[in-house]
């Protein structure tokens, strides 16, 4: 019973959704001990306990063993949390473990409708976070996370479902196009340039003009200095 999906789940892409998790795999996260001493009955509201708990996220390590980030999320595929419940593990931003929980289960089980409007925003995310693999833990970010589940097959050892291509729910006008953040940085700088040469062609337009010479002893000799920063292993993010 420990191991059955939940009564009254809805198939997903056509089959049970812990099935979403490869055989192999799946029954090495029934033998694991954490699923066995802590995955026991959790619910969709005590599961947010044990992913705050989390230090890394991760597939299988050392001898195929599970990472406990993939125990919750076949727990949570077993459990099926509705759509608002996911919502709120996605805006509980201080704990960053339970996002990356909430958007690695919404990108297998969602549409790709969906996983486009709710993952694309968190982009913007670049908090540091731990991968666990084979060799140890690494380095790497939120952002990068999300982007490896819209871009890869293959995320934490779990072999993604399809997602339909971006550019083809846009010719068929199921999602908008989807702007660039530089472009729209440079958009907005050079509105607020038009609004300041507006402004400046009024007020000189009221004013008689006047020439303006800068002196030499009011000159800028300033300078631009560039400053480049490097995370080093030993400054990793530890936070839960």
């Amino acid at each position: 019973m420990a191991n059955t999906t939940v009564r009254g789940a809805q198939a997903i892409h056509g089959q049970n959704p812990q099935h979403l998790v490869e055989t192999v795999i799946r029954n090495r996260i029934y033998e694991a001990p954490f699923w066995k001493e802590h995955c026991f009955a959790l619910t969709a509201e005590t599961i947010i306990d044990k992913a705050i708990e989390l230090k890394a996220i991760g597939g299988v390590y050392g001898n195929n063993k599970p990472t406990e980030f993939l125990c919750l999320l076949l727990k949570l595929l077993q459990i099926q949390p509705e759509k608002e419940i996911l919502v709120e593990y996605l805006q509980a931003d201080e704990f960053k473990y339970l996002r990356a929980l909430a958007v690695m289960y919404i990108r297998m089980t969602f549409r790709s409708v969906e996983v486009y409007e709710i993952l694309e925003p968190l982009l913007k995310d670049y908090r540091k976070i731990r991968y666990r693999n084979s060799a140890g833990y690494e380095l790497t970010f939120m952002d990068e996370f999300v982007d490896q589940l819209l871009n890869e097959e293959r995320v934490c050892d779990i072999i993604l479902p399809r997602l339909t291509k971006r550019d083809v729910l846009e010719d068929n006008g199921e999602i908008g196009p989807r702007k660039s953040r530089l472009l729209d940085a440079m958009e907005g700088r050079s509105e607020k340039g038009s609004d300041r040469s507006r402004k400046r062609g009024r007020s000189e337009s009221r004013t008689p003009s006047r020439s303006r010479s800068i002196s030499p002893d009011r000159g800028s000799n300033g300078r631009f200095r560039s400053r480049s920063r490097s995370i080093s292993p030993d400054r990793m993010d530890t936070q839960p």
